[in-house]
């Protein structure tokens, strides 16, 4: 989950999926640079159908790529230059020289958005991956972005950056990178030059997402499983409910939680909190307590062995052909979040009660937590009286209206 609470890339993304295309970026691109671009690659935001804070204690997640997309026109250099611009955020090109990468210093200014794309190209020079890497770090580029992944959603607008930035790479250079390898580097590059410690997730679905199916991750051993997920075909609906808020508590709770679990993990003696078995759950909890673990900590245990446990239960529905009845799992999610990790708001549990009420088969919050969206199942015919009862109860609220769209599992990375 690298929409992290508190981080974004800056970029102010349109929100049509349809309102940026390749031709319209490599103009732009063509705009800024005097020149044509050598293509134009997509890679897509996510969303997390269930698993939530449990790729980095290396338990299951279950992700499905949105149609929204982050767009780059890129052309190679052999000069050593980095010239990024981006067609949503402020200012002009951004120049550096690859050769001075450096990571941020802890609790620095972190660059804003172009140190998305500037670590992952530090990364791939890190690893000896890109021409020149060795010594003199002679590869360039210029990229010009595009986004239609909201920011501060919790749909991770920073992955899809950071992705496309590595795909597109990857390919100009022929470095042969396998995608899943690639999500490991854009995670090195926002864990250690951006200075994020998010977890794996965000950067696999944006690399390795396939059209019409939610992606089941193992975060320890990076294993996956493409779980077909056709929701049309089913007359049913994924809706995402954007909040537009977004609390300021996220940032220093992120790292605080991530911190618990790993106390907990060195406590029980396990690497981390995926081998607690779920059915020793109690019995865990009550070793933890003995221990001297304060409350807190013990709920940021249940709630990761729980989420893992839902993360397999889920799946088995899926198996089974029996997707309307994920829905109350989905809403088991949500209280845990709520409940026991202690990173809802009252925005989104309002969305979670309403949808609920008003018909939803199952909802809960989806990503980081403080703000950002939720998601909810409902039947096609249902869709439109959820929505409008979840934008009457913000409006009575006093809320500022949520933005409400479907999400449609999507392709990963890609050149257009």
């Amino acid at each position: 989950m690298s929409d992290t609470p508190g981080h974004d890339t800056g970029h102010d993304a349109g929100h049509d999926t349809h309102e940026h295309g390749p031709e319209r970026t490599a103009e732009a691109f063509r705009e800024v640079f005097g020149h044509a671009p050598a293509g134009v690659w997509a890679a897509p935001g996510r969303v997390n159908l269930i698993g939530e804070h449990t790729d980095y204690n290396d338990g299951f997640v279950m992700p499905l790529a949105l149609p929204h997309t982050c767009l780059a026109a890129v052309s190679p250099r052999s000069d050593g230059v980095l010239r990024v611009h981006s067609g949503d955020a402020p200012g002009g090109v951004v120049e550096l020289r690859v050769a001075d990468l450096a990571p941020f210093e802890a609790g620095g200014d972190r660059g804003g958005w172009a140190a998305y794309p500037a670590g992952v190209v530090w990364a791939l020079a890190e690893a000896g991956l890109l021409p020149g890497s060795g010594g003199d770090r002679t590869a360039g580029a210029d990229l010009h972005f595009e986004s239609t992944v909201p920011t501060g959603a919790g749909l991770s607008s920073s992955a899809a950056l950071e992705v496309v930035t590595a795909t597109a790479l990857n390919e100009l250079y022929g470095l042969g990178i396998a995608p899943q390898r690639i999500a490991q580097l854009c995670q090195r590059a926002e864990n250690a030059f951006v200075g994020v410690p998010c977890g794996i997730m965000d950067q696999t679905a944006s690399a390795c997402c396939t059209e019409g199916h939610a992606l089941f991750l193992d975060a320890r051993d990076l294993t996956q499983r493409q779980v077909p997920f056709d929701l049309a075909a089913e007359g049913l609906r994924l809706l995402v409910v954007d909040t537009q808020v977004k609390h300021e508590l996220g940032d220093g709770a992120y790292a605080n939680r991530r911190a618990a679990c790993e106390t907990a993990a060195r406590a029980l003696g396990v690497r981390a909190l995926r081998d607690v078995p779920f059915e020793e759950l109690d019995a865990t909890l009550a070793e933890l307590e003995r221990l001297g673990c304060d409350a807190a900590t013990r709920r940021r245990v249940r709630h990761v062995v729980t989420e893992d446990r839902r993360v397999e239960e889920v799946i088995e529905r899926l198996d089974a052909g029996d997707t309307r009845s994920i829905g109350p799992v989905l809403t088991a999610g949500h209280a845990s979040c709520r409940d026991d990790f202690e990173i809802s708001c009252a925005e989104l549990d309002l969305v979670v009660e309403t949808a609920n009420a008003a018909g939803a088969l199952g909802a809960r919050m989806t990503g980081g937590g403080f703000g950002g969206s939720a998601i909810v199942l409902v039947e096609e015919a249902d869709a439109e009286a959820v929505s409008k009862s979840v934008t009457e109860a913000f409006g009575a609220a006093g809320h500022r209206a949520p933005r409400i769209f479907p999400a449609v599992p999507s392709a990963g990375a890609r050149r257009l």
